[in-house]
């Protein structure tokens, strides 16, 4: 679902809440320019404690800079907020999905990685993106997330969310982990195999892509799950419906334990016996968009495919299509 943002309150001040990958001096280039191009247009910016020191940014110093708390929880760092303006690559992204998770403030990405398949703007891009947010021209996408619970011996063990994927992996190397597959409450197949694999429409470029599972454009809510390196005859990507809920049990009788990854950023370790139970996240991520561009345009400038011979429908053919009059693709 997209949707435009709500009307500003003009007895509210204006917040953007920037995230930025300090670790880059790129990174911190670009961060700086931002907050004062922000702060310039009368918005207010507020920092995680630990970025605004990277920055050289200290608290009141400006009254437009607003230093979390050190001793905060950054999980509450988008309550407020208007916006999440973040600043590198889709790890950056994901980092920011989980710290605005409980706010539901849409997210936008100023790309500083390699793909950067989640980010909306390049670093040539950041003067157009502040006049977008600016003059709030911007669309708000609900993409589908994912809700994931670890369950052992009948009590749940672990309880967290998904934005691209949640990955169920042999633990050890040498050893193979044994799974039963189930759908909706019935039993699929039983694997040997080095995991399993459920992604979201969202993270069906990322994990999902590279293990050969299928590309489902973002407008389609599913739930793709794909087996990695299962050894069994039926071990093929599956695709089911959003509302399904998907369980991996890892048999009790396995040699190997495993562990569980959600988006690669939080794991959890998974004894034999343990139950996995994923299904459709009650909260969506929120991605904000400056452009409509179709997602096939999306995947061919990111994933740099090979368009060239591409004659299509003169009346369709426009500027900035690949194989039309030469115009980038966005």
């Amino acid at each position: 679902m997209t949707t435009s943002p709500p009307p500003a309150d003009p007895a509210t001040p204006r917040r953007v809440l920037v995230l930025t990958h300090t670790g880059r001096a790129e990174a911190r280039e670009v961060a700086l320019e931002v907050i004062k191009a922000l702060t310039g247009h009368d918005l207010v910016v507020r920092l995680l404690a630990h970025e605004a020191a990277d920055l050289g940014l200290a608290p009141g110093q400006d009254p437009a800079l607003e230093v979390l708390d050190p001793g905060g929880e950054e999980a509450g760092a988008g309550v407020g907020c208007e916006i999440t303006l973040v600043i590198g690559g889709d790890g950056s992204i994901l980092r920011a999905a989980e710290i605005t998770q409980g706010s539901g403030t849409p997210i936008i990405g100023v790309n500083l990685g390699h793909v950067g398949f989640l980010a909306e703007a390049e670093t040539d891009d950041v003067a157009s993106t502040i006049e977008a947010l600016v003059h709030r021209r911007y669309t708000v996408e609900d993409r589908l997330a994912l809700d994931v619970r670890v369950v052992h011996d009948g009590a749940q063990v672990a309880s967290t969310f998904a934005v691209n994927e949640a990955s169920i992996e042999k633990a050890s190397r040498e050893r193979m982990i044994e799974v039963v597959l189930e759908i909706d409450d019935r039993p699929l197949s039983r694997w040997g195999c080095d995991g399993v694999v459920i992604a979201t429409p969202t993270g069906s470029t990322a994990y999902n892509f590279s293990a050969g599972g299928p590309v489902v454009w973002p407008q389609v809510e599913a739930l793709c799950v794909v087996p990695l390196s299962a050894h069994a005859l039926f071990a093929r990507p599956l695709v089911v419906a959003p509302t399904s809920v998907v369980a991996v049990e890892v048999l009790a009788r396995t040699d190997g334990t495993g562990v569980l990854w959600c988006d690669g950023r939080r794991m959890v370790d998974l004894p034999a016996g343990a139950r996995i139970e994923v299904r459709r996240g009650e909260h969506p991520v929120r991605l904000a968009r400056l452009h409509q561009a179709p997602f096939t345009d999306r995947l061919v400038a990111k994933f740099g495919l090979p368009v060239e011979g591409w004659r299509g429908a003169a009346e369709r053919r426009r500027p900035g299509i690949a194989g039309s009059t030469g115009g980038a693709v966005r």
